[in-house]
């Protein structure tokens, strides 16, 4: 039996580094799970192109996967393994999720193999691959609200202290996203959480924002309070302005993220091309984690 899902990446609302509290959109970057069920117990995982790279988050979450729901596939007394094999349009340690979309991807392939997928709430799917990263040491957070924006599409609001989803929302539909990509990597748990936690009263405000659905600002204010605790330059959010609806550093970077009408962001786009690195220019999704038939 084998199985195959796709999972959107991610850009920033708010980070939940500050209180724990945080906020993420899905856009049009994607990451392709395949998983191939075995009867011989273990499971082995590797990365599309990068052999040498850490496949410890995709083992987990296809692990946890199978303990969790092999009983209800009716394999309670098979040795269920699996191989999985991930691909990728989402780049590295570059603040846009990539692990949470390689979680989720793999989580719903398994459950794809194991036919049921279609049986499993997604939010109980998307706090399984949670439950991978933090055991994988990829997030601090757990990213929660990176999961969920992935697992759901749209908008979503969460605390990811208890895994509870406080808000989901779709974006205006008449908003694309621009990213911007710096060279450099990021690694999130690398990240200075004591800095973080001392722009609580900001981020307190950035959550008020964006569970009343003003995602533009809320964006903006976390751009500028983070990159000031993250240490990252502010010359992209203002090269940004006031051209978009809301520009932020995305998760602990070093991707930026606008948001708004293509007009608007291919203007900002001639701006932040003259800075080293990558533009895209991308749709934001309203659906999410789906499975996919093997071609």
């Amino acid at each position: 039996m084998d199985g195959r899902a796709v999972a959107p990446a991610a850009g920033t609302v708010l980070n939940a580094l500050a209180t724990g509290v945080g906020s993420a959109f899905a856009i049009d970057l994607e990451t392709t799970a395949t998983v191939e069920l075995t009867d011989d117990g273990d499971v082995h995982g590797r990365i599309d192109g990068q052999p040498d790279a850490d496949a410890t988050l995709i083992e987990r979450c296809a692990e946890l996967a199978i303990d969790e729901y092999a009983d209800r596939a009716g394999l309670a007394d098979a040795a269920v393994g699996a191989r999985v094999r991930t691909e990728s349009e989402v780049p590295m340690a570059s603040g846009l999720k990539s692990s949470s979309a390689a979680a989720n991807a793999t989580v719903i392939a398994t459950l794809d193999a194991l036919g049921i997928a279609d049986a499993v709430d997604r939010i109980d799917a998307c706090r399984l691959g949670v439950r991978a990263a933090r055991d994988a040491g990829v997030t601090v957070t757990g990213a929660f609200d990176d999961a969920s924006a992935s697992m759901l599409g749209g908008v979503t609001v969460t605390d990811n202290g208890t895994d509870e989803l406080l808000a989901r929302d779709e974006l205006d539909g008449d908003w694309y996203a621009l990213v911007y990509t710096p060279p450099e990597q990021s690694f999130s748990a690398d990240a200075n959480v004591d800095a973080c936690e001392r722009i609580a009263p900001m981020a307190a405000l950035v959550e008020e924002l964006a569970l009343d659905g003003r995602y533009g600002e809320a964006m903006t204010v976390n751009g500028f309070a983070f990159c000031g605790a993250l240490e990252f330059p502010a010359g992209p959010l203002v090269d940004a302005l006031p051209d978009v609806a809301g520009v932020s550093l995305s998760g602990t970077g070093p991707s930026y993220v606008a948001v708004g009408e293509t007009d608007a962001l291919e203007a900002v786009r001639e701006r932040w091309d003259e800075r080293n690195g990558t533009t895209r220019l991308l749709a934001t999704r309203t659906d999410g984690t789906r499975t996919r038939p093997r071609s």
